[in-house]
């Protein structure tokens, strides 16, 4: 077993993850990777939570801003959403050997059981992945702030944002090829540069909890495993910039 600098991590994935790029709904090849990252984690004897997002299936706020669907409604909507992306999370997880646990901020009793606090820390402790669903339970509060609530809940050493960028750039890399890619930043230089990697509120609760933070590339295999064993990769986000 390889020597590992975090023990309890905690991944949040977007809506995106689980689609082709570009793309809408779920992808079954996009699934098997996200899974197979997961289940190389807990070989190593990481305990892996997981945050979902639903941006493949239902963006409460364009959902709003677009129809006659009040915010609020919107974003319960948006909340369902990663409730099936859970479930098909879980699925593949489960298919591939790994036991695996729903836990949902809103009650779907047929489907999964209802988030708690100390029944999550007992399936991590047991060797389990628990794949957290429909956000904080609240609308206007995004999967980002759910990511940092949810690890300052279950004690992650570490929170990693996956996504399809491989870290934190001064500009869009996309738009600007003289963009600056940062292996490390502090959470305050995050809030006074107003990058957007996070929410400023997701920042805080991570700095008030001393949870470091990684922004990474999904789509790279064995990229977690890598972040598990305190490889640089990505953009650390940490108390310290230096």
């Amino acid at each position: 077993m390889a020597e590992l600098k975090y023990k309890r991590m905690l991944l949040k994935i977007s809506g995106e993850g689980f689609c082709k790029t570009g793309g809408f709904g779920l992808d079954g090849e996009a699934l098997t990777g996200i899974a197979g990252q997961i289940n190389q984690l807990r070989d190593m004897g990481v305990e892996p939570a997981v945050v979902v997002g639903a941006g493949n299936l239902v963006r409460g706020a364009t959902l709003s801003s677009q129809a006659n669907i009040h915010r609020v409604t919107a974003d319960q909507m948006g909340m369902l959403a990663t409730v099936i992306n859970a479930l098909a999370l879980q699925d593949v997880l489960e298919a591939g050997g790994t036991p695996t646990r729903v836990m949902s901020a809103i009650e779907v009793a047929a489907v999964c059981e209802p988030f708690i606090r100390r029944r999550a820390i007992k399936h991590l402790e047991n060797g389990r992945v628990v794949v957290l669903a429909a956000g904080t339970g609240n609308p206007f509060f995004t999967t980002d702030t759910c990511a940092a609530l949810r690890a300052s809940e279950v004690q992650a050493e570490v929170l990693i944002k996956a996504t399809k960028v491989d870290g934190v750039y001064s500009a869009d890399p996309v738009q600007d090829a003289s963009a600056q890619l940062y292996d490390r930043l502090s959470y305050v230089d995050v809030l006074n540069m107003n990058l957007r990697v996070m929410d400023h509120s997701a920042i805080s609760l991570c700095k008030e909890n001393d949870i470091d933070v990684i922004v990474c590339s999904l789509l790279e295999s064995g990229t977690m495993a890598r972040v598990a064993c305190g490889e640089k990769v990505g953009t650390l986000i940490t108390r310290d910039s230096r």
